[in-house]
């Protein structure tokens, strides 16, 4: 038996209950299972993003709806991304006084391995309309330089 559990985006727009439960399949084992609960036990959600690239970057985007750019962090590594921030409520809401409540508020994270090598200090990220577009450029392998020899 599975339950299924939303994404991220999901719960930022909506359109699931975020109190679904995560994906457990029965015969995977206890250990696993256990991994699987602590980390929705952690109340930190990850983000669902599309990576693809073009002849020379790589492109992420994601989904940052209601996240203040000075709440969200981007750390790039050569071949490694990660993205963290967190949604918080503009006020107190008391939980009597919800119908629903399907939104996703708090902390998330994710971090991915690239594809390739990027060169992280021309790196760029832009945020429109809530939608985080972070473009890579990539570091050419076959690109040569040739080094002058000094004589000591």
């Amino acid at each position: 038996m599975k339950n299924t559990k939303s994404s991220f985006f999901e719960r930022l727009t909506g359109s699931a209950d975020a109190r679904n439960k995560i994906e457990i399949d029965e015969s995977i084992d206890f250990l696993e299972e256990e991994k699987i609960i602590a980390t929705k036990q952690d109340d930190e959600a990850e983000l669902a993003i599309d990576m693809y690239q073009t002849p020379t970057d790589i492109i992420i985007r994601t989904m940052v709806a209601g996240v203040k750019p000075e709440d969200l962090q981007v750390s790039i590594g050569r071949d490694m991304i990660t993205l963290k921030g967190s949604r918080s409520m503009q006020h107190e809401i008391s939980e009597k006084d919800f119908f629903a409540r399907e939104l996703y508020w708090g902390s998330f994270t994710r971090t991915m391995m690239l594809p390739a090598e990027v060169d992280a200090d021309n790196a760029e990220a832009i945020e429109k309309h809530g939608l985080l577009t972070i473009k890579l450029p990539k570091i050419a392998k076959d690109k040569t330089k040739s080094l002058k020899i000094k004589s000591i």
